[in-house]
């Protein structure tokens, strides 16, 4: 994470957090973005938690509102923002700690989908047998 090239970077970043990001360079909270794009300020904060992704439309109109490419956005590459600076370098520990979440959040979204996946199976399965 000290790399600046890699602040933002796919294994470093999700698409949340380079949208709370690129929404806070550009000067704005949660409340001021979701308004002017027309949704509700929990959809924004889904966004921003990866809990949920925008439609094409919106992706379009948040990257120019917040300044950045919408391939940034999405991947961490392209036309986008400087890693933040820091006076002073973080606690490793803090560093360790906000790396074991993002690898937990990433095995909690694939545990996810494999429970939907096996849900649809049962489903079938139930279908099937009635």
């Amino acid at each position: 994470m000290n790399d600046e090239n890699d602040w933002y970077g796919p294994d470093s970043a999700t698409f949340g957090d380079r949208l709370a990001g690129a929404r806070e360079a550009a000067g704005m909270t949660q409340s001021q973005l979701a308004r002017r794009l027309g949704v509700k300020k929990a959809t924004l904060a889904d966004w921003e938690n990866d809990l949920s992704e925008p439609r094409a439309n919106r992706l379009s109109m948040l990257a120019g509102m917040v300044n950045v490419s919408i391939m940034w956005l999405l991947t961490g590459e392209g036309e986008g923002m400087d890693a933040p600076s820091e006076a002073e370098e973080p606690m490793p520990e803090l560093v360790d700690i906000v790396a074991e979440l993002r690898s937990i959040r990433g095995e909690m979204r694939a545990s996810a989908e494999r429970a939907a996946k096996l849900e649809k199976r049962l489903r079938q399965m139930a279908e099937q047998v009635q």
